[in-house]
């Protein structure tokens, strides 16, 4: 991903990845994943919960993305981007366009998404929930009085479901984006063409994935063709 953002930026951008291990050292994360099993790493049978609201998470940065406004100092416009994602168009035209003095609190692509397989990445079950994939790409106005209402007890606090739901918001407060900018692999239609692709079922980069549509294999072939022409290892 970050290979992509910087190759189709026409601008320097500061991008930083969420340490989960880090936050939780100074104190901003403090939530805690069952240890009965989890989705990722030795354990590739079972699924990863929520010690909290016992709910199934599959990534790092389930909840701390939700840091993001904190971190930000609670000013300017920051992006928060999944790690499945292949930047096709420059992410600066998003800034230019959305990131203006009255911007809602956040902006999200809002499908209208059912699970698509029973798998995603790293194998972990696709589960379905209200609002799903909206929170995977988000332009946030940090400076909105609205995100004021998001505190770190909030993140550390409060289920999975208010927070992706973004319960801290009135509905009319979630800014809309177009498509283009979180097109879903097996989902998204085919006519738009998409500035970001989110590999929601795997992606290219594992050697077992099987895409869904015939143009799915269309854009995965281009990041085949992208990883070589850079010499990309990994998908970050």
């Amino acid at each position: 991903l970050i290979d992509t953002i910087k190759t189709a930026s026409s601008y320097p951008l500061n991008i930083v990845t969420l340490n989960m291990t880090a936050l939780r050292r100074i104190g901003l994360y403090r939530r805690a994943p069952d240890t009965v099993s989890t989705c990722w790493g030795e354990k590739q049978d079972g699924v990863m919960r929520d010690a909290f609201d016992k709910k199934p998470f599959s990534t790092e940065f389930s909840f701390t993305r939700f840091l993001v406004p904190h971190l930000n100092q609670y000013e300017g416009f920051a992006l928060f981007m999944d790690c499945d994602m292949f930047f096709m168009a420059d992410p600066c035209e998003l800034f230019r366009n959305y990131a203006t003095d009255d911007a809602p609190p956040v902006q999200v692509v809002q499908h209208n998404y059912e699970k698509s397989g029973d798998t995603k990445m790293y194998g972990c079950p696709q589960t379905n929930y209200s609002r799903k994939n909206w929170s995977s790409f988000m332009l946030w106005n940090c400076g909105h009085p609205s995100n004021l209402n998001l505190t770190v007890d909030d993140i550390n606090t409060k289920s999975g479901n208010w927070l992706h739901n973004f319960k801290w918001l009135n509905d009319d407060e979630i800014g809309s984006l177009p498509e283009e900018w979180n097109w879903l692999d097996g989902h998204s239609d085919p006519d738009i063409y998409p500035k970001n692709i989110h590999f929601t079922t795997g992606g290219p980069w594992f050697e077992t994935w099987v895409p869904k549509r015939d143009i799915d294999e269309h854009y995965a072939k281009k990041w085949r063709i992208y990883k070589n022409v850079l010499g990309i290892n990994n998908v970050n």
